[in-house]
C-alpha cells in the first residue's frame, strides 16, 4: 500500500488552521518587536554599540563549547576542523569586545548582505506562499531590501549608527506585518482555516 500525501492545499488549511489557532501569540510577538524596534531607533548607537558586544561574548561562548565538544568527541574524524572553528570564533569573539567600533564596519557590511538576501527571500515566499496580507509580507521584503542597499550605499562612514536603526526599522515592520497577520487570520472562519 502506497503512502497518501497530503495535497498542497490541505497542507495550506493545516498551516491557516495553527495561524488562527495562535493568533494572540502572532500578535503578541509584533506588539514586542515594535516596541524593542522603537527602542533601538531611541538610541542607535548604543544599540550598535550593544549588537556588537553581544555578538563578540556569543562567538566567545560559542567557541568555547565547541573546542569542548571537540576534545570530548576527539576520535571523530573531524576534531581539528572543530578545534580550528572553535579557536577562529574565540579570536573573533575577543576582537569585536576590544575594538566594537571596528566590529561595526564589519558587521555593516554583513548587515546589508543579510537585509538584501533577506528581503528578497521575504518577497519570493510572500509572491510563492500567498498566505492572507500577502501584500504587507512583500512591503516587508521591499522595506527590508531597501535597507540593504541604503546601508551599501552609506558604509563605511554611517557604520556607528546604522546598525541600531536599520535593526530598529525592521524590527517595526516585521512587528507591524505580524500584527496585520494575526488580525487577518484571527477573521478567519473557522472552516476556512
Amino acid at each position: 500500500m502506497g503512502l497518501m500525501m497530503d495535497s498542497p492545499l490541505n497542507v495550506f488549511r493545516t498551516g491557516l488552521h495553527e495561524l488562527r489557532r495562535n493568533w494572540g501569540w502572532i500578535l503578541a510577538l509584533g506588539i514586542a518587536l515594535i516596541v524593542l524596534g522603537m527602542i533601538a531607533i531611541g538610541d542607535v548607537v548604543f544599540f550598535t554599540v550593544v549588537s556588537v558586544i553581544f555578538l563578540g561574548w556569543v562567538l566567545v561562548f560559542g567557541g568555547i563549547v565547541e573546542a569542548v565538544q571537540a576534545f570530548r568527541h576527539r576520535k571523530g574524524g573531524s576534531f581539528f576542523l572543530h578545534l580550528l572553528s572553535s579557536v577562529l570564533a574565540v579570536v573573533v569573539g575577543f576582537l569585536l569586545l576590544e575594538n566594537p567600533q571596528a566590529g561595526a564596519l564589519v558587521l555593516t557590511l554583513m548587515l546589508a548582505v543579510y537585509f538584501i538576501a533577506g528581503g528578497i527571500f521575504r518577497i519570493f515566499a510572500a509572491l510563492t506562499m500567498r498566505l492572507p496580507t500577502w501584500g504587507w509580507m512583500v512591503f516587508n521584503g521591499l522595506v527590508t531590501l531597501a535597507l540593504g542597499i541604503l546601508v551599501l550605499a552609506h558604509w563605511p562612514s554611517s557604520a556607528l549608527w546604522i546598525i541600531g536603526l536599520f535593526i530598529g526599522i525592521d524590527l517595526i515592520v516585521t512587528g507591524w506585518t505580524r500584527v496585520m497577520l494575526a488580525l487577518a487570520v484571527r477573521k478567519l472562519a473557522p472552516s476556512a482555516a
